[in-house]
């Protein structure tokens, strides 16, 4: 009894100096900056970014990956020596590896083969190892698999991003973005504007409007291919695309469990040509290269704000600048590539273009 004590007590320590470690990441990185987009002061609607690329990792995936830590932290299902292993090719990938190592554990990524060398050499140079599947349809299968063998712990970012989040309060992103408009000339946003890939971030903001009663609404955008804004469109929850989502970050060919519709007040869908038009365009006024995701936002973005001028309202709309653009050179920002995939930015790029002089949207 006097060792199984001791040794209780030693895997008790090392958890809480693990979570003491995760804790101080987030103390470390503050907060993330509020910046404002360009439009013209006499609209009477102003838009923001909330910039999530100036995490340690690049991302707001850092947020969920920090959460998903802490979470299986305090359930006890990560000690001093589990493997993390985790199913994602992208940026959540590269957070966990991140947080893995900070804590001296192993992390593996199940990804497709078709995986960019970019990604896996940002994962691989955060600490991990990159586990390739030849279909990407059984990446999670796959990662479950490799768990159960290796005796360790399948983070599974679409499950638990709903509930790892502290929605309440306690310095997440929704509370963040309150707080930082409180000086502005529109403080209570009308809009707020997210992607969903686990859901985890719709989830928490949805929620915590309600719960602090503000009048701000939730708008989730979804790109092609992805599973959500169908589901939500016919209620139906069940359907499958059968197809990746070409936007990193944002999409699934399923609901995923962490995605909780009840908390949205619209979905956009947008296509994929549609988001790297908005991308291109928001990286030459911005002076700085954003991602997709960040595109198919403020695709989403425009639209509310052209339907509020449209409606003679005021007020501002906040949305997510998720990474920078620097992991896209040879996918988003060539064109090459946006050739071989088939798409016509020119049509969006004007729509864009005519709104930003106009006010008005025509998408």
């Amino acid at each position: 009894m006097e060792q199984l004590d001791r040794c209780c007590n030693e895997t008790r320590d090392w958890v809480t100096e693990a979570i003491g470690k995760v804790a101080a990441d987030a103390n470390r990185s503050a907060d993330t900056h509020l910046l404002p987009f360009p439009l013209p002061v006499e609209w009477g609607i102003d838009l923001y970014l909330k910039d999530e690329s100036v995490h340690p990792t690049g991302s707001l995936k850092h947020r969920l990956a920090r959460s998903l830590f802490l979470y299986a932290l305090c359930n006890g299902w990560i000690g001093e020596h589990t493997t993390i292993v985790e199913a994602s090719s992208g940026s959540t990938a590269v957070s966990e590896a991140y947080f893995a190592r900070m804590l001296g554990l192993p992390f593996v990524a199940v990804m497709p083969a078709s995986t960019s060398h970019e990604k896996i050499a940002l994962i691989e140079f955060n600490g991990g190892k990159c586990h390739l599947v030849d279909d990407p349809a059984k990446v999670v299968i796959e990662a479950k698999w490799l768990a159960e063998d290796l005796g360790g712990h399948f983070m599974d970012q679409f499950t638990y991003a709903e509930r790892a989040t502290d929605w309440r309060g306690n310095n997440n992103i929704a509370e963040s973005i309150h707080d930082q408009l409180r000086l502005e000339r529109h403080p209570e946003p009308a809009w707020i504007v997210v992607g969903a890939g686990t859901g985890g971030t719709s989830a928490t903001i949805g929620r915590y409007l309600r719960y602090h009663r503000y009048c701000t609404k939730l708008a989730v955008v979804d790109p092609e291919n992805s599973a959500f804004y169908q589901a939500w469109k016919t209620l139906d929850f069940t359907a499958r695309t059968g197809k990746g989502s070409r936007i990193e970050g944002i999409g699934r060919p399923s609901v995923e469990p962490s995605f909780l519709p009840s908390v949205v007040d619209r979905m956009i869908s947008v296509p994929d040509a549609a988001s790297l038009a908005a991308m291109r365009k928001a990286s030459e006024l911005l002076g700085r290269r954003v991602g997709g995701s960040t595109g198919t936002n403020l695709w989403g973005a425009f639209s509310l704000i052209g339907e509020m001028r449209a409606a003679g309202q005021t007020g501002s709309v906040v949305t997510l600048l998720c990474d920078g653009g620097e992991r896209y050179a040879e996918t988003y920002y060539s064109d090459e590539w946006v050739a071989r995939q088939g798409m016509d930015l020119a049509p969006h790029t004007r729509t864009v273009e005519s709104f930003l002089s106009t006010g008005t949207w025509t998408g």
